[in-house]
Formats: structure tokens, sequence, C-alpha cells
């Protein structure tokens, strides 16, 4: 699939962007949606307390005709169809930010098919780098577009559950959602 992730940094200087976000009621609890001109950088699930963490440089969306606010758009329309069954890959340009071995790590992620899982041993060969299950692990739970990059398809070694950012209720019933289509 290729370097999903657009380059948001200068000379090794990260740049300060204004994010825009808008919440979207949906299946798993309500999403947070957070985008800059370059692309989505967030898709959040609600905390267990409620509510989000919005940075204080974020803005909602005012569903202005910024680039921010049409890949909101788009995700919103996309997230529909997947929680409708008719969508299983995301087309939008992603904008999180990450190491070099982070960005690695969820651009594989988007490779695993849909309705599918892998471990977590697997993903680490995947990217060429069989010895680093752990770096792998946390990675993978720090990556801040759920969903539309499916870190929830990522199990344990012996096809176990394991930790997922947005609770392991939330990760079996988007694997159960998956696997019935």
């Amino acid at each position: 699939m290729g370097e999903p992730f657009v380059n948001v940094s200068m000379n090794n200087a990260t740049l300060v962007m204004m994010h825009t976000y808008s919440l979207v009621p949906s299946p798993v609890g309500e999403l947070l949606i957070a985008a800059t001109d370059d692309g989505v950088t967030h898709l959040l699930f609600e905390r267990a307390s409620g509510g989000h963490d919005i940075d204080g440089g974020w803005r909602a969306d005012d569903a202005t005709r910024s680039p921010a606010s049409a890949w909101i758009t788009s995700v919103r329309s996309q997230l529909t169809e997947y929680f409708g069954g008719a969508r299983r890959t995301f087309d939008v340009p992603l904008a999180a930010s990450g190491t070099a071995f982070q960005r690695a790590v969820w651009s594989t992620l988007r490779d695993i098919d849909y309705g599918t899982t892998i471990s977590y041993g697997e993903l680490a060969r995947r990217i060429a780098n069989p010895r680093a299950v752990r770096a792998v692990g946390l990675a993978n739970g720090r990556n801040p577009i759920s969903i539309l990059v499916p870190c929830h398809r990522v199990i344990g070694a012996n096809g176990t559950l394991t930790g997922y950012g947005g609770g392991l209720d939330r990760k079996r019933w988007l694997l159960s959602h998956e696997r019935a289509r």
C-alpha cells in the first residue's frame, strides 16, 4: 500500500498546525475525528470516563471549505459506510505525527486484510524487524487513527485479544463486525 502518511515536518522541526475536529456518533461510542489541511491526524474513542482529550490548539469543525473540514466530512461518510458493512478500506490522507518506526508500523497495519487478524510477532516480521515485537506493540498502542489504521486487527500470539486503546469490548465488536461481513 505504500507510505500513506503525508510528511508534516521540515528540517526536523515539527510544524505547529491548527487541528479541526468533529465528534461523530458510532456503534462503538462517540468518535473524535481531527484533521489539519494535510490530512486526518486523529480518530479517537471517547474515554471510559466520558469526553475526549482535546488539545488547546484545536477548533470545532465549522463546515468551512477548508481541506481539514473536507477530510472530516469524508471520514464521516466512510465511517458510515464501514459501520453499514459497505466499506472495507479508507482512502483519506493521513497526517499523524510519529517516529519513523511508528509510521512504518502504522503503514503496515493498513495492509492487514479486512476481517482478519495477525499477531504482534507477525506484524514485526512484516516490517522486517522480527525481534521488535514489544516495540511494535508500543507503536500499535500509540496509533492515533483507530479504525482507519486498523490496530484492532492485531492480537496476541496465542490468539487472544490483548490491550486496545478503545477497550477490549470495542476491539471485540470491531472484529466481530468485520468477520460478519
